[in-house]
């Protein structure tokens, strides 16, 4: 049986090693930035986790729950994305019947979402206040409810990166980040540099929700060739700790233009986490 303080740990621990990954152009160990500190981080991980956790909560109350802690803990949004994708592998994990994958209990939890979950989500983003998700004609988050929370996260998929997940499975996770981690656990040995190429990966293949709901795509097309140049560069080396002048090259010029890749380092913590959960479930087959 999985516990909750197990579930807790890991998710703590997934949001550590994305802060000690040097993500350029997001908030690091290594680099602080858009009025926002490692702590407010690690203190939203802290007060979130328990709550995320809860194994009483639905899965619209445990996101509403972990948002009203953060807010009143760090008094922004640090983690509103994290919280929308690891709470629906966390219900996965402890709805899934015995001997089922992670990603198809996953896909149940998704299909089975209510428009009770989408009324507390909807009350989780308004808290939150985050620049544009949620804003469609038919269902405005400052308002109730009317639909699943699944088909919500579809009217916002076209311009949210974190609301398609919710109609794809948590594809980009499972078909490429998580692959990512894998082979660069296997060459490298650490989980701070695999998350930096999960990062990297991530904005070489696809545009950041956060970047583009504030900037158009203005900016899209020059990340994903600078990240795909770094992407090849850390498959080539041996040792990605020789990278470092050119990652805070690349975290300054993106700093300096207000550029922030937030969803992307969001969609890095789930992927380090969902590679905790599967572990974990391999123990307890």
């Amino acid at each position: 049986m999985i516990l909750p303080e197990q579930l807790s740990k890991l998710y703590q621990e997934a949001c550590e090693i994305e802060l000690q990954a040097f993500k350029p152009g997001n908030v690091s160990t290594y680099a602080e930035g858009h009025d926002m500190t490692i702590a407010d981080f690690r203190t939203s991980a802290k007060v979130s986790a328990g709550l995320l956790c809860n194994p009483d909560y639905s899965l619209g109350e445990k996101m509403f729950y972990a948002v009203k802690a953060t807010r009143e803990a760090v008094g922004c949004n640090t983690n509103l994305g994290i919280i929308l994708l690891c709470a629906p592998l966390i219900q996965a994990v402890y709805l899934r019947p015995a001997n089922m994958p992670l990603r198809q209990s996953l896909q149940q939890v998704l299909s089975a979402t209510t428009v009770d979950d989408a009324d507390w989500v909807f009350k989780a983003i308004t808290l939150a206040s985050p620049g544009g998700l949620g804003d469609a004609d038919t269902q405005d988050v400052r308002a109730k409810a009317t639909i699943t929370l699944t088909e919500a996260m579809g009217l916002a998929s076209s311009k949210d990166r974190i609301a398609l997940q919710y109609l794809t499975v948590y594809k980009d996770i499972f078909d490429f980040a998580y692959l990512t981690y894998y082979n660069s656990m296997d060459k490298w040995g650490s989980k701070s540099w695999a998350a930096v190429a999960v990062y990297a990966g991530l904005l070489s293949q696809f545009p950041d929700s956060h970047i583009e709901r504030k900037y158009g795509n203005q900016y899209s097309a020059t990340i994903a060739d600078t990240m795909g140049r770094l992407s090849k560069i850390l498959n080539e080396t041996g040792n990605p700790e020789h990278l470092m002048p050119l990652l805070y090259e690349i975290d300054q010029d993106l700093k300096s233009r207000g550029i922030n890749p937030g969803t992307t380092a969001d969609m890095t913590v789930a992927t380090v986490f969902t590679v905790f959960l599967e572990e974990l479930i391999s123990n307890h087959w």
